[in-house]
């Protein structure tokens, strides 16, 4: 990563259209399969350049991994490409159409801000999407100013790599450029872009639009082309629409039971922001849970709950029907043995996602081994946490057969009976308390983005000082660091994070 003073400071000139780089010292290996399904699905649009562009995070390791040299990025060159003011080497930039259920409600949408430069295929012949999101209006801004703000890029840049970390599929983050322009929500706020690397942006949305325009070829070839991406396996099936359909369910039904078993709450769970790749993607209004409340809710938007905490499963299942929705022509030509087709499939979801779910939170309690009872054992932990709001991370991270002398939980009824249940259960498994304890460590985090700590990074990054944000994201670089001294980053918000809320940043 690369901090540095003076964010704002110009460092490149900008000009009327983004030019290419040349020659290619980075190492730009760009490809478009995308570009080559139909029209429809994209517009050629180029970043609209800024008066000021200075590289404000870099990704080294992430770069490394792309076949990137961070060193030939390090300096304006990158700033510019970074910011859209240059084009990369291979570049072919274009906006994705989509459509998507927003809080229910079917709306056409399209990238409105974000803009993709091309496919890097990586050294291991991996293949990512790199796009630049605030880069300016596309063909789907639908009047906005297709600009972004810097505490919010930084967001996800942080939520991102903090997701990386904790080993949950997710779109990350390469790099963060400031703009050198103020751009305007509720105030004016200083503007960036970010880099976001991507699996694909293939969305349910993205399904949605094709089905809505009734155009059965040109989701014929969607279909075919995300196989080809995400399940080359499957490429070759009697009824792709089918398979593909069946994979996806499994791919979220695990995601979702990865972020529930950490506390995340996605915020924004539209079918636009459902990744056919089974990649966590768009961190506007995400948060992580402090005490434990199934109906935790961070968005300002989100008045009703729809997307709270206890209902990102209830919402994967929603948006997964949506998808089905839009293959039924293609799953097959009688449309009765289609809806069945559909509603077997997405019969599967649930019994995947509490299977995921299950063996996730014995893992969390140190468990090997599976016993009948093992669900109520663990609801009757979590009914104790909600009841005392005790704090999700940092309860699974101290659990010991043993409470230590002068716990206040000694003192707690309910959660003495809870020990005695759990010791009795691990007393029935073969393996070693050591080994039990060496399982938690490695399935309980110490160390989440602490919603305060990410808000206080954030407003020290905006007044030119990044030292809060790299260090939070050290210690988020390993989350399952039990032994590490960094108590300040275990503890939740004084206040207990009462009222605290997200924004889209839209």
């Amino acid at each position: 990563r690369f901090p540095g003073k003076g964010l704002f400071m110009a460092q490149a000139a900008s000009s009327s259209a983004p030019r290419s780089v040349s020659p290619n010292p980075a190492g730009w290996r760009l490809e478009h399969s995308y570009a080559q399904l139909p029209a429809l699905f994209h517009a050629a649009v180029a970043p609209t350049p800024v008066s000021a562009p200075r590289l404000v995070m870099l990704n080294v390791r992430l770069a490394k991994s792309l076949g990137l040299e961070a060193a030939a990025l390090a300096g304006e060159d990158g700033a510019a490409i970074f910011a859209g003011n240059q084009l990369p080497p291979g570049a072919a930039p274009l906006a994705q159409a989509y459509a998507g259920h927003q809080y229910g409600h079917f709306t056409t949408l399209g990238d409105g801000r974000a803009i993709l430069l091309g496919e890097q295929l990586t050294p291991d012949g991996a293949r990512f999407d790199l796009q630049l999101k605030g880069a300016g209006p596309t063909p789907y801004s639908r009047r906005g100013d297709g600009r972004a703000a810097l505490g919010p890029m930084l967001r996800e840049y942080i939520v991102s790599e903090a997701m990386h970390a904790l080993g949950i599929p997710t779109t990350r983050s390469l790099a963060v450029a400031a703009t050198g322009e103020a751009v305007w929500r509720e105030t004016p706020r200083p503007g960036a872009v970010l880099t976001r690397v991507a699996a694909s942006h293939i969305r349910v949305g993205t399904f949605e639009w094709a089905a809505a325009r009734g155009d059965a070829a040109a989701q014929r070839a969607l279909v075919e082309h995300t196989l080809r991406r995400h399940y080359p396996e499957l490429a070759a099936a009697d009824n792709p629409a089918r398979a593909l359909l069946t994979a996806v369910i499994a791919r979220q039904a695990a995601l979702i039971a990865q972020w529930m078993l950490v506390g995340f709450v996605h915020g924004v769970m539209n079918t636009d922001n459902m990744a056919l790749s089974g990649e966590t993607i768009d961190y506007g209004p995400c948060a992580f849970m402090d005490a434990y409340d199934p109906a935790t809710v961070f968005s300002s938007i989100d008045a009703r709950g729809r997307y709270a905490y206890q209902n990102q499963p209830g919402i994967a299942h929603w948006n997964l029907t949506r998808l089905a929705e839009t293959l039924l022509p293609l799953l097959d030509a009688n449309e009765e043995a289609a809806v069945a087709a559909a509603t077997e499939a997405l019969g599967g979801f649930a019994p995947q996602y509490q299977r995921h779910w299950l063996a996730g939170m014995r893992r969390k309690l140190g468990l090997f081994t599976e016993e009948p009872d093992d669900p109520a054992l663990i609801e009757a932990l979590l009914i104790w946490m909600h009841a005392t709001k005790a704090d999700f991370t940092n309860t699974f991270a101290g659990l010991a057969p043993d409470l230590p002398p002068g716990d206040p939980r000694r003192s707690d009824g309910d959660c003495v009976a809870w020990q005695e249940r759990w010791r009795a259960r691990l007393g029935r498994q073969a393996q070693s308390p050591a080994e039990s304890e060496a399982l938690r460590r490695a399935s309980n985090p110490a160390f989440i983005p602490r919603n305060h700590r990410v808000e206080a990074a954030l407003a020290a990054a905006e007044q030119n000082d990044l030292t809060v944000l790299e260090r939070l994201l050290d210690v988020m670089a390993t989350p399952y660091a039990h032994a590490r001294s960094a108590p300040g980053y275990r503890v939740p918000a004084p206040d207990g994070g009462a009222g605290y809320q997200t924004f889209c940043g839209t």
